[in-house]
């Protein structure tokens, strides 16, 4: 191999990433063996430090003196390796911990059969935890430390050059096809089942070698969700994106909690709000995991503008234009001068427009794919151009397709990328070559690619996001309503309906009676049509209970509705005017058992249940957060106006969630589930007409 300078840093990670002694325990010399695996490893990447085989039942293995213990080394090493079967590697872990191994990696799964609770995953756990030791695994294939010329695999993955992509898998199967994908890393981890060390801790580890240009991550839990979103700042101010496929969508843990928006504690949207808040690029496959990480690698720092592309065929152009439009992936609106030169090269009867399809006659094919990419690519309002081309490098056309492209790479800043349309094309050494030395990223399927480029634009544009500051706590406010969550009796409507007004948000006037008098007294005095719903303490989902009463329009109507309300569900009523058209939200607060307080924003009224349409956020939210947001709501449509009417004051909406939200921050100690359903969103202003909150419990007023 060529010679690398081993890179090593100051890291907690370090005795395990960049150990500079090794122990195998359970090292053999039978071929293909895991143990022997390692050592060859190491020694063929020249490791310049001593590796000791450890196992009772040899004197020597691959020409090495072989110890019976970690305890029987002549020095304490950084790394012992478990090269062992579940069914001893604990007693190996305990030694070599007892032994002060600086760090532990395990492969094994570390499930056995007729195991005792706690198990011994959770055993080694415990172990590795107290006595504040790294490890790697169990239940993976080890790390690849290109940087430092450092692997340690149950299977000998080939060295390479480093690049500038740190993968990070919790699944070995995943990590192997990531390893063996088109991604150049500059440090590779199958994390597995995390014993003492997490994603988070790989991701800080990756931040501070500081030369990656992508973090790209397999995810189907997060263990540390603290570190997690650390981590994340951190890529943040280092300017590095994270693009991240998170396995196990499900179904909401709860269907519906005590209120509607407490449903979304412990769903997949609580992982997508943590995405959405440190601006991490969700992939749902890993063919778009590998895509977006190679565009990124290159489009991080992507200027202003949109997206030009250019074909040699108006079919698959018309393909590309229709999920381009699906998937968000901008066109930039190209001017008279690039139009003008795109007139100039293009045969009889293409359009000079963007997207381009630039195929004609064949005459010159090569030079005016070169000549109308590169009028493209100069235009101002281009950010990233892509040059989609089913490319094969074993054909003559593919190839000067190919070298067209290359040549408009070299007369421009701006990112480019070559996509193909399928990912059967027989193109890998020459995609390899691009993407690594000319500076080209390949992207392999019209869609991967296009949620890349999508990715790319995401990215941008939540990096130059306003930096709104957290709102700032109101001390008296927080102990008057914490004191009051505290208490073991709920809040009804009333209070939930003051809680909201004291954080700012409108809600109607309205009275709480207990009397047929009472309520036709209020009715008369709030001004009718008025509706009447229980304030039974209890009643948490009114509608369902039949304990709503709507457009009562007299003082008979009143009493009749009290009379009904009262018989079924007990005097206690809440009156109120009725409010008027608009449309129907849910806004709210949940807790996610994993990162906390979320807030919530959905449609409201019934459909909360028939569309489960709705996105969470993690506080403090914004507004730039917000607007982004509403269009992958289903109610969107219903707010910019139906049928002639006019659209809904969507800056009253967004001001209404950034009142939960510091409502959120606030009280997040002792609020449980907070539910306005609905928030009425009018053409001007919107009015919280229902309110449920929850304490934590157990929560005390502090």
């Amino acid at each position: 191999m060529t010679a690398v300078p081993r890179r090593r840093i100051g890291h907690r990670l370090s005795p395990l990433l960049t150990p500079r002694s090794v122990a195998v325990v359970g090292a053999s010399g039978r071929e293909g063996s895991t143990g022997r695996t390692v050592i060859e490893k190491l020694d063929e990447l020249g490791f310049d430090g001593p590796v000791y085989p450890v196992n009772p039942r040899h004197g020597a293995i691959l020409g090495r003196d072989c110890y019976p213990s970690v305890a029987d080394l002549p020095e304490t090493v950084d790394l012992a390796v478990m090269a062992v079967g579940d069914g001893r590697v604990e007693e190996a872990a305990t030694a070599a911990v007892e032994a002060g191994a600086r760090a532990l990696s395990i492969f094994g799964s570390c499930a056995v059969p007729g195991d005792r609770e706690p198990d011994l995953a959770a055993r080694l756990r415990a172990i590795l935890r107290e006595a504040g030791v790294p490890s790697n695994g169990a239940n993976c294939m080890g790390f690849c430390n290109f940087e430092a010329a450092v692997h340690v695999n149950s299977y000998p993955f080939p060295w390479m050059e480093p690049g500038r992509t740190t993968v990070l898998a919790q699944s070995g199967s995943a990590f192997g096809a990531l390893m063996w994908s088109r991604l150049k890393p500059n440090f590779a981890a199958s994390i597995g089942s995390e014993l003492s060390t997490t994603v988070a801790d790989y991701m800080d580890y990756a931040l501070e070698l500081g030369t990656a240009r992508v973090l790209t991550l397999f995810l189907e839990t997060i263990r540390d969700p603290e570190g997690f979103e650390a981590a994340l700042v951190k890529a943040e101010r280092k300017g590095v994106p994270v693009v991240a496929l998170k396995a196990g969508r499900s179904e909401m843990g709860v269907r519906m909690a005590v209120s509607h928006t407490g449903a979304l504690a412990g769903d997949d949207r609580a992982v997508d709000a943590v995405f959405r808040k440190h601006g991490v690029l969700r992939a749902d496959t890993l063919d778009e995991l590998v895509a977006s990480s190679l565009l990124m690698a290159r489009a991080a720092g992507l200027g202003p503008g949109a997206l030009a592309t250019i074909h040699d065929s108006g079919g698959e152009r018309e393909m590309v234009c229709d999920l381009a439009d699906d998937l968000g992936a901008p066109f930039a609106a190209i001017g008279a001068t690039a139009r003008r030169r795109l007139a100039d090269r293009l045969d009889y009867g293409l359009e000079p427009e963007n997207p381009c399809d630039a195929f004609g006659t064949g005459r010159d094919h090569d030079g005016v794919m070169r000549d109308c990419f590169a009028a493209l690519m100069d235009d101002p309002a281009t950010a990233l151009g892509v040059f989609f081309l089913d490319v094969n490098q074993r054909n003559d056309y593919s190839r000067a397709c190919a070298a067209a492209c290359l040549a408009v790479a070299g007369m421009t800043e701006k990112p480019v990328a070559l996509a193909t349309n399928h990912s059967g094309t027989d193109h890998r050494e020459l995609a390899w070559d691009f993407t690594h030395n000319r500076g080209v990223p390949v992207l392999d399927g019209t869609v991967p690619a296009l949620k890349a480029v999508a990715h790319a634009f995401r990215w941008r544009d939540w990096r130059g996001r306003p930096r709104d500051p957290a709102p700032e706590p109101d001390g008296a406010r927080r102990a008057r309503w914490a004191a009051r969550l505290a208490s073991p009796e709920p809040l009804d409507e009333a209070e939930g309906l003051r809680l909201l007004a004291d954080y700012g948000v409108d809600t109607l006037p309205h009275a709480v009676v207990e009397s047929e008098a009472e309520a036709v007294s209020a009715a008369r005095g709030l001004g009718y049509p008025v509706a009447l719903k229980t304030a039974n303490p209890g009643v948490a989902h009114k509608s369902d209970a039949g304990g709503v009463r709507l457009g009562l329009g007299d003082a008979a109507s009143v009493g009749a509705a009290w009379r009904d309300l009262a018989a079924r569900l007990g005097p206690r009523v809440l009156v109120a005017p009725m409010a008027g058209p608009g449309v129907e939200m849910v806004v709210g607060v949940a807790r996610d058992p994993q990162f906390g307080a979320l807030v919530a924003l959905g449609s409201g009224g019934v459909l909360v249940e028939l569309l489960d349409d709705a996105i969470a956020f993690r506080p403090p939210v914004t507004a730039w957060e917000v607007r982004r947001a509403l269009p992958g709501l289903k109610a969107d449509r219903l707010l910019g106006g139906v049928r002639g009417g006019p659209p809904a004051d969507r800056d009253a909406l967004v001001d209404a969630v950034l009142k939960v939200s510091a409502l959120a921050l606030e009280l997040e100690a002792s609020l449980g589930e907070l539910d306005i359903n609905p928030l009425l969103v009018r053409p001007s202003g919107a009015v919280a007409l229902d309110a449920l909150a929850v304490g934590r419990a157990g929560a005390g007023p502090g």
